[in-house]
């Protein structure tokens, strides 16, 4: 793992750049797979679908040898944190924020995460922020907007979008504190776990007895996939991830999030590519390259003047 101030070597920009890939690609695909949950407790399937997120990777940890260490009232804060905004606020006021704005409003605002990550990032790991990487997020945001397209909405909507960006780009800084000592594994595997408690009282609040309900098949499916996905595959993949290339260059790879939407779509037959979404990826990966390429050009050349 690189400490704060040195660079990444070529090969954890790549194992990185392919994690954090893999992992915004099966965020997206919620799209493709939400619809299976629409008569389902918003806040009672995310509890559910947490809980065994977490059961399941506590019993990877084990079999990895990582399991339960004696955390600091430090790790603590930011585990408990990390997983109040990332997990709990940022279901809630997605939901919430949707019923005041259109969906591709609150998708285009919550898209402007990769330029918060390359502005905070470099705070975080005691670094400066770079030209090349805040110029790349700005060029995915555009393709990510592109692709989502814009909507309309009240200004509350837009105050709990804008709630939702900070919430999804706590879910990389928060995590950066304690992934150093605690590993990818164990910070999934406590996040999850803590979400849990915190969305059952959201669901009790909100919904009363109505929290939770025995699941249709196809909801059971769902819930499924969302907790060994998006859950456990893809946390594991991003915290992995996030430590190679760095939160900044990290973030770049939301712009993958409407890619695997379109995909998903388009695999379940929920819906076809548009002309809109083809431009928005190719935009995307221009981004990225742009920002990836700083990190491989410094490598490549270093062993020379060593």
């Amino acid at each position: 793992m690189p400490t704060p101030g040195t660079s990444p070597t070529p090969t954890d920009v790549r194992r990185g750049a392919l994690g954090a890939a893999t992992a915004m690609f099966c965020v997206g695909t919620l799209t493709g797979v939400s619809p299976a949950l629409h008569d389902y407790p918003v806040y009672g399937g995310q509890a559910v679908r947490y809980l065994v997120g977490a059961v399941l990777l506590f019993a990877v940890a084990q079999a990895f040898g990582k399991g339960p260490v004696r955390l600091t009232r430090r790790e603590v804060f930011f585990l408990v944190a990390l997983a109040l905004t990332g997990l709990t606020a940022f279901n809630v006021l997605i939901v919430e924020s949707t019923r005041f704005a259109d969906p591709a409003t609150v998708g285009t605002v919550v898209a402007a995460v990769p330029i918060v990550l390359a502005l905070l990032g470099p705070v975080m790991e005691r670094r400066k922020p770079a030209p090349r990487v805040l110029t790349a997020s700005v060029v995915v945001v555009a393709g990510v907007v592109v692709t989502s397209g814009f909507g309309g909405g009240s200004p509350l909507g837009l105050l709990l979008a804008l709630g939702a960006l900070a919430c999804e780009a706590g879910f990389s800084l928060l995590a950066l504190p304690v992934l150093g000592r605690l590993g990818a594994i164990r910070v999934s595997a406590y996040s999850a776990a803590i979400a849990v408690p915190q969305l059952v009282v959201v669901g009790l609040v909100l919904d009363g007895p109505h929290l939770v309900r025995v699941p249709t098949t196809s909801e059971a499916l769902a819930l499924g996939y969302l907790a060994v996905v998006v859950t456990v595959f893809a946390f594991l993949c991003w915290y992995t991830s996030l430590p190679k290339l760095g939160a900044d260059r990290a973030g770049l790879f939301s712009g993958f999030l409407p890619v695997g939407a379109v995909v998903s779509t388009v695999v379940l037959g929920t819906g076809q590519p548009r002309l809109a979404d083809l431009v928005g990826a190719c935009l995307v990966l221009v981004g990225l390259a742009i920002g990836l390429r700083p990190a491989r050009v410094r490598e490549v050349s270093s062993p020379r003047r060593r």
